[in-house]
C-alpha cells in the first residue's frame, strides 16, 4: 500500500475505500511544518535575506531566501550551508530553514527555474541535475559558507538530491535523499500506467505562484476525473477537458515508456560507482516514492565500493508520504504507535553535524538499515524499531505460496481461491476486464472519499467478482512476523493485444479487520521491460511478474489470514486500457476490446506470491 505524493494535503481525499493501490502510487509536494511533536525552532537568530539570485551556467537566475546563523555575539560566522531546490515555492519551508538557522547552519530555499521568483521555464525533473550542480559550487563559495554544501527535502526534493549528485559538484559534502521520486518509475507514470493525478500535479505547479487551493480542492479533482471516466476521453485530452491545458503533460504523453528523456535525470550505473558521499535515505512502508527512493538505495548500494556503502545509511518508517518528513502515528486508518513519531528535523541536524562538523552519529542510526515494525492488530502499541546489516538480509528466505482453486472459482471474497504451499497440478482461474463497465469507478471510488480510513476499508475486495480474482491463506497458527518484499508471478493469457494487471495483498485479522499491507501494477505489454513495448498473442501464456520490491514490516496476528485480490484496473485514478493494443493515451471507447484474462495454476505455470515470513 502506497501513498501519493505531493501536496500542503496529501492525495489521501482522492483515494477512495477501494484503490489502496492508488493510495500509495504518486508524487508530492510541501510536507507541512513542523508539528509540535518536532523540535520547535530555537529562538530564530538568524538574520534573513530575500530574492538572492543565484546564476546559472546558462545565466538563467534563481531565487533563493537566505537564511544566516548568528554567533553569539550577534555576529555572523562561516557554516556549513543546507539548501532545498523546489517547485512547491521557498515559502513553504519557511519552519525548515528557520530551524536549521536556528541551530547554527545557513540554509537556502531555491526555487527551480520557471517557479516562484526563479527565471526561466519549468520543466520538470529535466532541469535539475545541471541547476542543482551550480547552486552548491554558488553557495559553497560564499563567504557565509566554509566549503561544505548539504541538500535537504523530499519527493521532488528527494529526487534532485540524487540528480545532483550525479553531477559531481565539489562542495557537496552529504546528501539526505527522502522519499525521492524516481522518474520515470513513480513519476509521471507508475511503471509506465499514467495517472489521472498527473494533471492535478501539473495544475499545482503551473504558473509561477503556488496553486495550493485549487490542487486541495478534492471534490473538483474526483468530480471531474469521474467525469472524464464516464465520458471516455482519450487520456491526451485530460489537461483540455479539465481547463488547464498543460504543455508539461502533453510533453510526457510524448515519453511513454523508460527512455533517454528520463534516463538523463537519473544517475548512470557509472555514476552511481563515484557518488562516494555520506548519505542517508529515508522512506516509509506507505509512502508513495517508496519505490523511487528504494530503487536510488538499491542502485547505489549495488554499485559502490564497500567503503562507500558503509556511508549510506536507510530509514524505512511505517510513514506515508508526508510522514517521511512529519511523521504521524495513524495513516488511513492504520496505526502506527507513538514509537514511530522520530523527531526528523532533529535526526537531520545530527547528520549534519556527524558528516560536516564532526559531531557523533545520530544515536538512532544503530545499524546501516533502521526500519519500523508494526505490531500485531491496529492499536499501534509495541511497534518498534528494529536493526540490520542490509536490506537483502531482510528479505532472504522468502515463503512460496501457491494460487489455487475449487472447480476455476476464485471470482470473490466469498467465493476465494486458496494460497498454498502445495504446487497444484493443473487448474485455471478467470476473470473478465470490460473498459466499458464504469460501475466500479462510479459506485466504488466516485462516491464521498473514506480517506480517514482507506487503509483498513474492504469496499474494493468487496467489489470484485467476475471482474477478478480473490485467494486467502489458512489462519495463521502463530502470530507472524512479515519482514521484506512481497513479490507475485502470474502466468496469463488473454483474448487482446494487451491489458493492465494490479495484485493488491492485504491482512485480514481475526475479527474481519482488513489491513492494507503492498500492491503493484502492470501493463502487460511491459511484462519483460519497460522501455520496449512486446503485444501478447491471442491464447499465448505468458508471466507478469510484480516485483516492485516494496519493503513491509509488520507482526501478523494468530489467526490472521493474507488475502491476494488480481483484477484489472478500471479506475477513475488510472490511464484506462481499452486493451487494443494502440497508444493507450489516444484511445477512446471506439477502441474498447473485453479482456477476457486466464491465470494458470498447474504443474508447469505455477502463479504464486513469495512472502517474506519471518522466523
Amino acid at each position: 500500500m502506497k501513498t501519493p505524493p505531493l501536496g500542503c494535503v496529501v492525495l489521501l481525499a482522492l483515494v477512495v475505500t477501494s484503490v489502496v493501490l492508488a493510495l500509495f502510487a504518486q508524487t508530492p509536494p510541501p510536507a507541512p511544518s513542523p508539528s509540535p511533536k518536532e523540535s520547535p525552532p530555537a529562538t530564530p537568530d538568524y538574520d534573513l535575506h530575500w530574492s538572492v539570485k543565484i546564476p546559472m551556467r546558462d545565466k538563467v537566475e534563481l531565487n533563493a531566501t537566505l537564511y544566516l546563523p548568528k554567533t553569539k555575539d550577534g555576529t555572523s560566522s562561516k557554516t556549513p550551508v543546507i539548501f532545498t531546490l523546489t517547485p512547491y515555492i521557498s515559502d513553504t519551508y519557511h519552519a525548515r530553514a528557520a530551524y536549521f538557522a536556528s541551530h547554527g547552519y545557513a540554509f537556502a530555499l531555491v526555487d527551480v527555474r520557471g517557479r516562484g521568483n526563479s527565471a526561466g521555464e519549468f520543466e520538470p525533473f529535466a532541469q535539475e541535475p545541471r541547476d542543482g550542480h551550480d547552486v552548491v559550487e554558488w553557495l559553497g563559495q560564499q563567504p557565509f559558507c566554509n566549503g561544505k554544501v548539504a541538500m535537504w527535502g523530499g519527493s521532488y526534493a528527494g529526487f534532485d538530491q540524487w540528480a545532483t549528485a550525479k553531477e559531481f559538484p565539489p562542495h557537496l559534502a552529504t546528501i539526505v535523499p527522502v522519499a525521492a521520486a524516481h522518474p520515470p518509475l513513480d513519476y509521471p507514470s507508475l511503471d509506465n500506467v499514467g495517472e489521472t493525478y498527473d494533471v492535478q500535479w501539473f495544475t499545482l505547479t503551473s504558473g509561477r505562484a503556488a496553486q495550493n487551493n485549487l490542487f486541495g480542492d478534492q471534490k473538483f479533482w474526483r468530480t471531474k476525473f469521474l467525469d472524464a471516466y464516464k465520458t471516455r476521453i482519450p487520456f491526451k485530452s485530460l489537461d483540455s477537458f479539465i481547463g488547464n491545458p498543460s504543455v508539461n503533460f502533453q510533453r510526457i504523453l510524448k515519453h511513454p515508456i523508460a527512455d533517454a528523456y528520463y534516463d538523463a535525470m537519473v544517475p548512470t550505473r557509472e555514476q552511481f560507482q563515484k557518488i562516494n558521499l555520506p548519505i542517508l535515505t529515508i522512506t516509509g512502508q506507505y509512502d508513495g516514492d517508496e519505490l523511487g527512493a528504494l530503487t536510488f538505495y538499491r542502485d547505489h548500494m549495488a554499485n559502490a565500493s564497500p567503503g562507500v556503502r558503509a556511508k549510506h545509511f536507510l530509514v524505512i518508517g511505517p510513514w506515508d508520504h508526508a510522514g517521511t518528513r512529519t511523521p504521524t502515528d495513524e495513516v488511513a486508518g492504520v496505526k502506527f504507535g507513538p514509537a514511530s513519531v522520530l523527531d526528523l528535523n532533529d535526526l537531520h541536524r545530527q547528520w549534519y553535524d556527524w558528516t560536516m562538523k564532526n559531531g557523533t552519529k545520530p544515536e538512532f542510526l544503530k545499524n546501516l538499515v533502521a526500519y519500523y515494525l508494526l505490531a500485531p492488530g491496529n492499536t499501534g502499541a509495541n511497534g518498534e524499531w528494529k536493526y540490520a546489516d542490509s536490506l537483502e538480509s531482510l528479505s532472504a528466505n522468502p515463503r512460496t505460496l501457491y494460487l489455487d482453486s475449487k472447480n476455476g472459482d476464485a471470482n470473490g471474497v466469498f467465493r476465494s481461491g486458496s494460497l498454498t504451499e502445495t504446487q497444484p497440478k493443473e487448474g485455471t482461474d478467470k476473470f473478465t476486464y470490460d473498459p466499458l463497465d464504469t460501475k466500479r469507478g462510479e459506485n466504488v471510488e466516485g462516491i464521498d472519499p473514506k480517506e480517514k480510513t482507506a487503509g483498513i476499508d474492504q469496499t474494493y475486495a468487496l467489489s470484485i467478482s467476475d471482474d477478478g480474482l480473490v485467494y486467502h491463506t489458512a489462519p495463521l497458527p502463530n502470530e507472524t512476523p512479515l519482514i521484506g518484499c512481497p513479490a507475485v508471478t502470474l502466468w496469463v493469457s488473454i483474448d487482446t493485444p494487451d491489458t493492465d494487471l494490479s495484485a493488491d495483498l492485504y491482512e485480514i485479522q481475526p475479527d474481519g479487520t482488513s489491513i492494507a499491507l503492498w500492491s503493484d501494477i502492470r501493463r502487460l505489454r511491459y511484462r519483460e521491460s519497460l522501455r520496449e513495448a512486446k503485444l501478447v498473442k491471442p491464447g499465448e501464456i505468458v508471466r507478469c511478474d510484480f516485483n516492485p520490491g516494496l519493503f513491509v514490516a509488520r507482526r501478523l496476528m494468530k489467526g490472521s489470514r493474507l488475502r491476494l485480490v488480481i483484477s484489472s484496473p478500471n479506475s477513475i485514478l488510472w490511464q484506462k486500457n481499452y486493451n487494443s493494443g494502440g497508444v493507450v493515451a489516444d484511445e477512446t471507447a471506439k477502441d474498447a476490446r473485453p479482456a477476457h484474462v486466464q491465470v494458470y495454476h498447474d504443474a508447469t505455470h505455477a502463479s504464486s506470491i513469495q512472502v517474506p515470513f519471518s522466523r
